[in-house]
């Protein structure tokens, strides 16, 4: 019998938005036989156990946002490992403390530097962003709303993301041990 894994379905979206209802999301995604589907806010980031291969969770998941959703942007499936590990290696361990603070952790296709070096020029004093991997972190003390940075992150230039949020990726953490337990 083949081990469950945990995966964490991550929507690619521009300023976080996918615009995947919750609730149907579940239900479709439970219906597609994954099990202990937990759905979280209105980004429809998913967590649930499956025995499938990442490629077939990936494929199946985009079917049925397809078919249901009309939803045809990418989709990630990070392991429940693979998460901890993305959260382990924050560049700015001194925010996770104030979630507030780190107010987008992204995971971006491979961020060009050069879209990094531009976010860049719009930081106040304090402001950081920094890439790990693929995923771009900003470090914003002064708050997400009042900031040039984040709001150029968010969409004026237009970086595809998923769980844009510190707090989302704490959550979603969260809820992946929650599944893992079943």
């Amino acid at each position: 019998m083949n081990r469950e894994t945990v995966f964490i379905i991550l929507f690619r979206g521009i300023g976080g938005k996918t615009q995947l209802p919750v609730k149907p999301l579940r239900e479709k995604l439970t219906d597609a036989g994954f099990r202990h589907v937990v759905t979280y806010i209105n980004s429809g980031n998913a967590v649930f156990g499956s025995v499938l291969s990442r490629d077939a969770v990936v494929a199946t998941v985009a079917e049925v946002c397809a078919q249901e959703f009309n939803f045809d942007k990418p989709i990630y499936a990070l392991t429940r490992s693979e998460w901890d590990d993305l959260i382990a290696r924050n560049p700015f361990p001194d925010a996770v403390d104030v979630p507030k603070h780190l107010h987008a952790a992204v995971l971006a296709a491979q961020p060009a530097e050069a879209v990094v070096e531009t976010l860049r020029t719009f930081a106040s004093e304090g402001e950081r962003i920094a890439v790990v991997d693929n995923v771009a972190y900003l470090h914003t003390p002064g708050g997400f709303g009042r900031s040039r940075l984040a709001e150029k992150f968010d969409r004026g230039i237009g970086v595809p993301n998923t769980a844009r949020n510190w707090n989302t990726v704490l959550k979603l953490a969260e809820l992946a041990c929650e599944v893992a337990r079943g």
